[in-house]
């Protein structure tokens, strides 16, 4: 066990944590993130909004796409880094959680409290009349409409959708809303190039600031939709620490930072706060 994990242990057993947790923290799910050891930004670009809803072929593309790569996360199984940061909370050490992913691990590893910053792919969302509608349904639909449509999925993406040929797209039918028959269904995530909705952010905000300790795990806070945070804690002298797979863009913030595979470091953590426990150490458990 390395210092870090000891340092990190020492730290998080005093409790009061927020988590922010980034795509990092799926991978051992076999869920690629963007930028780190296994990301795939070098071979493919996420969807934005304004593609997305300005072109119908791109719409049509994606939503081919993501038809596929749906079935491939609904597969993913949380990990020992998601099962571990459950342990954390159940104990009370964890106040609350803020993901920037949309798999929905952290919940399905035991979690509770958890913020989905960038939204969920479970829902569907109509951008005419706003109804929400459950993926499982819409995945019924797209295969009702679709019945010679064989694609498989070879790598999955961080947002759910796959790399898929041209002719395997072709012919590909989308379906429209159910609730007002003619409006345009948008999976309920944030895509690049539109903006979490205020309230959703208030409330990341909130829990970090009532925090004690801020632990960012699995992202490389490259962009400011995670940093924010960061830098909020910075400003209000709430300590940071960050589990990672190479260098984040919030070092310079942190108290302590571990490169390391997230899932073995965290099961390691827990299993030492919860031998202090039971020895008599430092734990709030």
């Amino acid at each position: 066990m390395s210092d870090g994990t000891s340092m990190l242990a020492e730290l998080l057993a005093a409790g009061e944590v927020a988590v922010l947790s980034g795509a990092g923290i799926s991978t051992e799910s076999g869920i690629p993130d963007y930028r780190g050891p296994s990301g795939t930004l070098n071979r493919h670009t996420p969807m934005t909004y304004q593609t997305f809803v300005g072109d119908p072929a791109a719409r049509r593309r994606y939503w081919a796409r993501s038809h596929v790569g749906w079935r491939a996360m609904t597969r993913a199984a949380p990990n020992s880094g998601h099962r571990a940061v459950a342990r954390l909370q159940q104990r009370g050490l964890v106040t609350g959680i803020v993901t920037q992913n949309v798999d929905g691990l952290h919940q399905a590893g035991g979690a509770e409290t958890v913020v989905e910053l960038h939204g969920s792919l479970r829902d569907v969302v109509c951008l005419s009349c706003g109804d929400v509608s459950s993926r499982e349904e819409l995945d019924d639909r797209l295969t009702r409409a679709n019945p010679r449509f064989g694609a498989q999925a070879t790598a999955i993406n961080p947002d759910g959708d796959v790399d898929l040929r041209d002719e395997e797209v072709d012919g590909f039918q989308v379906v429209g809303c159910r609730a007002c028959g003619t409006g345009v269904l948008k999976p309920d995530v944030v895509f690049f190039g539109e903006t979490v909705p205020a309230d959703r952010v208030r409330e990341c905000f909130t829990l970090v600031e009532r925090a004690r300790l801020l632990l960012v795990l699995g992202s490389s806070l490259t962009v400011m939709s995670g940093r924010r945070f960061v830098l909020r804690a910075a400003k209000l002298g709430i300590p940071v620490a960050i589990v990672n797979q190479g260098p984040t863009r919030g070092d310079a913030y942190a108290a302590l930072t571990v490169d390391a595979p997230l899932g073995t470091v965290l099961s390691e953590v827990v299993d030492l706060i919860e031998a202090q426990s039971v020895t008599g150490g430092p734990s709030r458990g």
